[in-house]
Order: C-alpha cells, then structure tokens, then sequence
C-alpha cells in the first residue's frame, strides 16, 4: 500500500470509557455531568466526534444505565458546542470465569445480555455514531473475555443500521476487520464503512509499526478509519495514523497522562493531538465536517 498522508483529519475523544481508571486519576469523569462538560471541553478544544461510556455515579464502576445515558445526550444536545455524538454498544458481552478449574458457573464481574438490550441506549439516544466491538478476545485480564459471537454481531449491526446510526467498529486484531468485511458483503453494514484501528490492548493487535501496517493494509479503500494506541504510545498513534491515511483517536478511555507525572484532561489531549496533526501540514476538521465525510444526519433524541 502506497503511503498517503491524510490532509484532513478528524479527531475523536474517548471521554471516560468502562477500564479500571476512576481511582488513578481525578480527571476521569464519572456523573452525567461530568461526563457531558468533558466531551464538552474536548469539543471546544478541536474534538469532533467525542466517543462516550457511562459509570456510576457514586462508584465510577461502568454501566449500562439508560437514564444516564440519556442524561449524557441532552447535556451535549443542550449545550452551545456542536460535536458527533459516539456512543458505546459494547457492554454485555463480558464473561469472567470462575477459574482454570472450575470456570463454570462463571462469577462476578459477568454481564451477559441479548443484542436488544445491548443497543437499548442507542435506541433510546439516537447517538450519530455507535461502537461495534467486531470480535471476541481475551482482554487483559486472566478470566475476563469480551464475547461478540458472528450471530451476536449480526443482530446488532443490522438494528444499528436500521436506526440510521452508524456502526464504528472496533478491530482489535486482523481477524475482526476481516469479518467487518463479511458483515458490509452480506449487508449488514453500509460498504462506506467506519473502523477504528484499536492498538497495544492485551491481548489484541500490540501497537508495533509492523502490525499496525498489517491492520492498515487490511482496511478496504472506500472505508474511513481511525487509529489509537494506549498509554505512552497515544501521542505516537496520532502521527502514525494521519501519515498513513487515518483519522486519530486520544482521551482519557486510553491514556491518563500528558507528560510524565503530569496527569491529563481529556481537552489536553485533544489540543496536544491537534497540534501534531497541524505540525505535520494537515488540517484538523470539525463536526460539520465530519457528518459530511460519514453520511451522518445529526439527529435528536426520541420525545
């Protein structure tokens, strides 16, 4: 594949996401509100499309809560700055076993639904764009695997499109672009298809340059894609993915930390990745922008 700097970049904002990082940092936001003034700030600091989980409020532990999510919608909608709404479809496919020897029954932590009502809150919400996790793997942790079955996957994304919202999906390694691929040939996802290259998560694609070209080779032509990377390889990720082509992904979701020491606000991290996109001769693209790019409709939510 023929390297082809991207001149016209849109960055998205994971504002809080569901990992273990509400106590590591008083930045990441846990109420609605704090949620919402956030993705916010990122907006106002040149994030285009900001990509929201909900938590608990009290405990910051995540959570599939419709009346937060709903909460989070009308405080962006409300609010004076335009941004993409992205919302996550990625909860209720989390089977944590109960160990090597007896992995069955499996034990807390475990919140296994039916595809319906893991796309209630974008039924409910109408986000512009929402996440589809488009593969099972082992996710960090030592019994912890984050299931999305073939027929799993299928019925979300053909509610998703039938909603009108654009499915993001989320490859964490090779074999789930190539059943991206599958859902678009079978029609389930529109052929302009979006994709967010997920880089450097255990135990998906690492974030070597090597791999992450495998993953860009594999994105068809017509689709846009995205690309992050976590931790100290976040702000790394954003030159790598506008100088083969892509858009870039930063925030909180992924990366506490602006310097070393230094913890980071989600609007830090967008105006740190806005600069480097500049510095390299591109131009950061806002909402409007954005929703023409994707075929996007900005929508509000269901009285």
């Amino acid at each position: 594949m023929p390297l082809q700097m991207n001149r016209e970049v849109f960055i998205t904002c994971a504002v809080t996401g569901s990992g273990g990082t509400q106590d590591r940092s008083p930045h990441v936001p846990r109420s609605p509100k704090q949620i919402a003034d956030s993705a916010i700030a990122a907006a106002k600091a040149g994030a285009a499309v900001v990509h929201c989980h909900v938590r608990d409020p009290e405990t910051g532990a995540p959570s599939r809560d419709l009346g937060l999510y709903r909460e989070v919608t009308d405080r962006i909608r409300d609010s004076e700055v335009d941004m993409v709404l992205n919302l996550t479809a990625g909860m209720g496919g989390d089977m944590v076993f109960g160990g090597v020897e007896t992995p069955l029954p499996t034990v807390a932590g475990t919140d296994m639904v039916g595809a319906t009502e893991r796309v209630a809150h974008v039924a409910e919400c109408l986000p512009e764009i929402c996440t589809l996790d488009c593969g099972t793997m082992n996710f960090a942790e030592a019994d912890y695997v984050m299931t999305n079955t073939p027929g799993m996957l299928t019925a979300m994304g053909k509610m998703m499109t039938d909603l009108g919202v654009k499915p993001e999906i989320e490859a964490f390694d090779t074999g789930h672009l190539w059943y991206a691929k599958q859902l678009v040939k079978d029609g389930v996802l529109e052929p302009n298809a979006l994709v967010q290259l997920c880089m450097g998560v255990p135990w998906g694609a690492p974030d070597d340059l090597n791999t992450f070209m495998a993953m860009v080779n594999n994105v068809p032509d017509e689709w846009t894609f995205s690309a992050f990377s976590l931790g100290r390889n976040q702000m790394a990720y954003v030159a790598a993915a506008v100088l083969v082509g892509g858009n870039v992904r930063v925030g909180l979701e992924d990366n506490l930390w602006l310097d070393k020491g230094v913890l980071a606000e989600n609007w830090q991290l967008v105006e740190r990745a806005g600069t480097i996109i500049e510095n390299m001769g591109a131009r950061v693209i806002g909402p409007g922008e954005v929703r023409e790019k994707l075929g996007l409709v900005k929508r509000a939510p269901k009285d």
